[in-house]
């Protein structure tokens, strides 16, 4: 039977972003309910070694990391929740979502911490060799591969960013693109060609990821050429693909306004939708940074906000004014 769930601030997702609003809301007293949502932990749980979270000396994981939060969440009031958001209901107040399992989850302030997706070639070889010398991310991992020859695979933004960034670490970056031009902005285009550390090689698409699961780990990126349909391999230690990340924003596709990238839009500098007493954090609303610190903190926002509203509306009701939704 169908259970309906009340809470002063309802969190989908479940990542440092929403963990960290949660933190936040249950110390508050809001008695915060986070709902887990498909990837519970969100991209840390798939990800290995993390060396660039702060308050640690030593490399830590992933997944134990989301363990933590979870735990600090749950030890200061949070309820978490294992289901899946399938729809929401942010025209009238309380906010209200409907799970998978049926629930039905009602909240007087909303947190959206859906996150985002790296976008996958899908060739054989890539999940396997994920942590072991495939990655979607050079800042989280680019640490690891340095003085070592690395590639990175795309022709946009995000791919001539990711191996400039790569040249802090490598001396040796080369950028594989299955075209004969780029779609990045001409002054990326520019920064690229101009940088002796990093080669292109054009009308390359992957065929396959190569090297020795039991051992090296990745060696090689097995190539086929896209005009003469000759194939090749190159050596590397490490291969980023970087074709692009996809924010968790279906929920809320023609109820809140998405900025040109496709991901939730802010009032600048603050986690505020367009509906008061709806915020986004992380991923969700950050095509920028997308680091964990970066999405704890705008969690750590979006519940500070969260309990400004909720103030500021009681105390709208208590001298009989126009309330703030």
């Amino acid at each position: 039977m169908a259970t309906t769930h009340t809470t002063r601030m309802l969190i989908i997702g479940s990542g440092p972003a929403g963990l960290s609003a949660a933190i936040y809301g249950a110390r508050a007293g809001m008695k915060p309910i986070v709902v887990q949502g498909l990837q519970p932990g969100g991209q840390l749980t798939i990800t290995t070694d993390v060396e660039n979270y702060p308050g640690f000396r030593d490399v830590i994981q992933g997944p134990w990391l989301m363990q933590e939060m979870q735990a600090q969440a749950e030890h200061v009031g949070t309820r978490i929740l294992w289901d899946t958001i399938t729809s929401v209901d942010i025209s009238g107040w309380p906010f209200r979502a409907i799970g998978d399992s049926g629930d039905i989850y009602e909240g007087e302030t909303l947190v959206i911490a859906t996150g985002a997706q790296a976008k996958w070639l899908g060739v054989p070889g890539e999940a396997e060799f994920g942590g072991k010398g495939v990655s979607a991310c050079a800042t989280c991992d680019g640490f690891f591969y340095r003085g070592k020859k690395v590639v990175v695979i795309g022709g946009g933004n995000t791919a001539v960013e990711e191996a400039l960034y790569l040249t802090n670490h490598s001396q040796d970056v080369t950028l594989i693109h299955r075209r004969d031009s780029l779609r990045a902005e001409r002054i990326l285009q520019d920064r690229l060609f101009a940088h002796p550390n990093i080669t292109v090689m054009w009308n390359k698409a992957v065929d396959h990821f190569v090297g020795d699961l039991g051992g090296a780990g990745l060696t090689a990126v097995a190539l086929v050429d896209t005009v003469t349909c000759e194939r090749s391999q190159v050596v590397t230690d490490g291969a980023f693909v970087a074709i692009g990340h996809a924010p968790a924003v279906e929920l809320f596709k023609g109820k809140l306004p998405l900025d040109d990238a496709g991901y939730l839009k802010v009032e600048p500098g603050t986690p505020k939708t367009q509906v008061p007493g709806v915020f986004a954090c992380g991923d969700v609303m950050d095509h920028v940074y997308r680091q964990a610190v970066t999405a704890a903190g705008t969690g750590c926002m979006a519940a500070l906000d969260a309990e400004r509203f909720l103030a500021e509306r009681e105390f709208a009701v208590a001298s009989h004014a126009e309330p703030v939704v």
